[in-house]
């Protein structure tokens, strides 16, 4: 999941090799943290929302073929 997440986040970014992912295990899975460049945040959230909310579909919905609980969060 990981994988995926670096592909969608430098495929949408100007930066692409400021797109760091940092994966970490909690007690409701598995939680994936996207970074990026500080000019990009713009591009990853979208308006309203909308990109990150269909970035997160994406990545949960490829998380759930392979029977895992995966959050993405977006860090500042």
């Amino acid at each position: 999941m990981k994988e995926l997440l670096e592909f969608l986040a430098r495929e949408i970014v100007d930066e692409p090799d400021a797109v760091v992912v940092v994966e970490s295990s909690g007690d409701r899975g598995v939680l994936l943290t996207l970074k990026v460049a500080p000019d990009d945040m713009g591009k990853v959230i979208g308006r309203a929302g909308r990109t990150a909310r269909a970035i997160r579909t994406v990545v949960r919905a490829a998380a759930t073929r392979q029977g895992v609980s995966v959050h993405v969060d977006i860090a500042d």
